[in-house]
């Protein structure tokens, strides 16, 4: 039986397990935590992620791998880009020999600069890869609301393929063959959305916030480009549409975080915001492609506490005047 196996039994995972369950896909919800996938079980409902929002009975969660990833055709991979190389070499013995294995977490290894195709490329070498990213809020998705989105591929056939599989009623999938754009929208406006997070928080106001949003929209196309993704891509709903939605809400964790740091919060206890580990490795890629991107570095720079949030704004204010085209 052809089936979709979801890793990651946070928000996004749940939530993708739930759209493709009430499409009518068998689906398996694979997780760490027994004490959330056993209240999933019980109660159809995820209470630490995704409180308030039923959950289909079809659903089977485990925490045991061999049992979610039997048999499943197609593994949605929901699994932090920080932790993801031991996840994918752990799964390697349960997945079956045909299975395609499809991204849907963003960011890039701290410590390697390595994309999450990359890293699962080298852990599972056998298994055709995807990424699903775009403007996409969990608990919107879980409730059925009207959601759009991109699936790549390094084949493009595959990717229409995959695009028809994972479309349903009330989710839209675009199949695209730069996978690396893809990506590269994805991670790289984790960053820009905690500096408009930032912006928020300081009370900048909302002109700020646009003029943020806008620059950095620069920042993401020079670097995304230079990285191997296409103009195209970056322009679409994984680079500026996901950018848009995560630059103006507090549901998004990266703009939660950053407006948090705006204010002057105290960080500890906040959710995992994956801009935090992408935005040091972003700005090193950036420097090292010879692409200028004042504020995916001025981030850096706030993370690492080497500049205050009132320091930071001085600096990109005082960037000398230029043409912003032409």
């Amino acid at each position: 039986m052809t089936r979709i196996a979801v890793v990651g039994a946070g928000a996004w995972g749940t939530a993708l397990a739930a759209l493709h369950a009430r499409g009518g896909e068998t689906v398996a919800l694979l997780g760490r935590d027994a004490e959330t996938i056993a209240a999933i079980a019980k109660t159809r409902e995820n209470p630490r992620y995704l409180a308030g929002i039923a959950l289909p009975a079809s659903i089977r969660a485990t925490i045991d791998p061999a049992e979610a990833l039997a048999g499943a055709d197609l593994v949605l991979l929901v699994v932090p880009a920080q932790s993801l190389a031991d996840a994918a070499t752990a799964l390697r013995p349960y997945l079956a020999a045909e299975a395609t294995l499809v991204l849907c977490a963003k960011g890039i290894a701290r410590e390697t600069g390595r994309f999450m195709s990359e890293i699962v490329a080298k852990a599972l070498p056998d298994h055709p890869l995807a990424a699903l990213s775009g403007p996409s809020f969990a608990s919107d998705v879980a409730r059925g609301l009207p959601t759009a989105v991109t699936v790549a591929a390094g084949d493009a056939a595959e990717a229409d393929g995959l695009a028809r599989r994972l479309s349903t009623e009330t989710f839209r999938c675009y199949a695209s063959s730069d996978l690396r754009g893809v990506e590269a929208g994805g991670a790289l406006k984790n960053v820009l959305a905690l500096a408009a997070g930032i912006v928020a928080g300081r009370g900048l106001g909302a002109s700020a916030e646009a003029a943020l949003v806008t620059r950095g929209f620069v920042e993401l196309r020079r670097l995304g480009e230079a990285l191997g993704g296409r103009p195209e891509t970056l322009m679409g709903l994984s680079g500026l549409g996901d950018l848009v939605l995560t630059c103006s809400s507090p549901q998004s964790r990266n703009f939660a975080y950053g407006a948090a740091l705006g204010r002057g919060d105290d960080l500890k206890g906040l959710k995992l915001a994956e801009g935090v580990f992408t935005a040091a490795i972003a700005a090193r890629l950036a420097e090292d492609a010879g692409i200028e991107a004042p504020i995916v570095q001025t981030v850096s720079e706030v993370l690492a506490g080497e500049l205050s949030v009132d320091e930071a704004v001085q600096r990109l204010l005082a960037r000398p005047l230029k043409r912003e085209a032409g």
